[in-house]
């Protein structure tokens, strides 16, 4: 089993059984797992960082019209399917966070983005795995408050790994 089986079963487990689940109870009675993209090596990145000069402190709206406080931390370039594309990671209190929608936002990938938190590493890079990008809570259950995507997060390109759309009863989240 691999890194990423290991990982997304774990969390079909916590989904399932875990009473802090965002599942619905009446979701969990029929849930039998997350849908996942298959693991995509060419989409774990190690990426080199143009840190933001004066970073700038922004407010993002959640789903639930609430306001979070996030610094622009610095933005990375990359290619996927012969296409450039360029994403900011932020940061906050709690770490690196970069939430980002893709061109299949809706379709294949939930509408209003995918989560993942870049880890720095020791040489100053950072790694990106998209193989872990992950739906937030809101997309499983309207209860949950979660940050919405800022606009320079929102690709025109597909990125064809992590977790999928979420189905509740056959019909997409």
């Amino acid at each position: 089993m691999s890194q990423y089986q290991e990982i997304r079963t774990a969390k079909d487990h916590f989904f399932k059984t875990d009473r802090h689940s965002p599942l619905t109870p009446e979701q969990r009675k029929d849930f039998e797992g997350l849908s996942y993209f298959p693991e995509n090596p060419s989409l774990k990145l190690l990426v080199d960082v143009q840190r933001t000069e004066n970073p700038q402190q922004i407010t993002i709206q959640t789903s639930t019209g609430e306001l979070q406080n996030y610094q622009r931390y610095g933005s990375f370039n990359f290619e996927i399917d012969g296409q450039e594309a360029q994403l900011t990671i932020f940061a906050n209190q709690y770490g690196y966070f970069l939430p980002f929608v893709d061109s299949q936002a809706g379709d294949e990938t939930y509408g209003a983005g995918r989560y993942l938190e870049p880890e720095e590493q020791p040489n100053g890079q950072f790694l990106i795995d998209f193989n872990m990008a992950y739906n937030p809570y809101c997309a499983y259950n309207e209860m949950w408050s979660c940050p919405l995507t800022p606009a320079e997060n929102r690709l025109k390109v597909a990125i064809r790994a992590g977790e999928k759309n979420f189905e509740k009863h056959g019909e997409l989240a």
